[in-house]
């Protein structure tokens, strides 16, 4: 069974900058499609951005795009979200995703196993 297990969230004003990880264990970390989710209250969770196995192949949801960057490194099981220029639209419980397949995650259809999320509040 993999344990995805989510840190780095937090308060940060708007302007500023945040770093997520993701340490994955219990599964071959290397040959999965990652993503990040992210749940604002009282909406569904959206994708902010996915990854594929080799980091080759990189999605970033609109909003998102030029201002954060997903990574990866396979010799540590671990998955990051850099988070730049935050708005206080990006308030919201962040989730790391994990699939079988090996894309980049783009929707929650993909999602084989999900973190219990963190959270990530912007101060205006």
């Amino acid at each position: 069974q993999v344990q995805l297990v989510e840190s780095g969230g937090g308060l940060v004003q708007a302007g500023g900058s945040l770093r997520l990880s993701c340490a994955a264990s219990g599964g071959t970390f290397s040959t999965y499609g990652m993503g990040w989710f992210r749940q604002a209250p009282g909406e569904e969770r959206e994708v902010v951005a996915g990854i594929n196995w080799s980091s080759a192949s990189r999605y970033y949801a609109d909003s998102m795009k030029g201002r954060f960057t997903i990574s990866r490194d396979n010799a540590k099981n671990t998955l990051y979200l850099q988070m730049d220029n935050v708005k206080s639209d990006d308030t919201a419980v962040y989730y790391c995703a994990a699939a079988r397949s090996g894309g980049p995650i783009t929707t929650t259809v993909r999602v084989d196993y999900w973190g219990q999320g963190t959270q990530v509040t912007v101060s205006s």
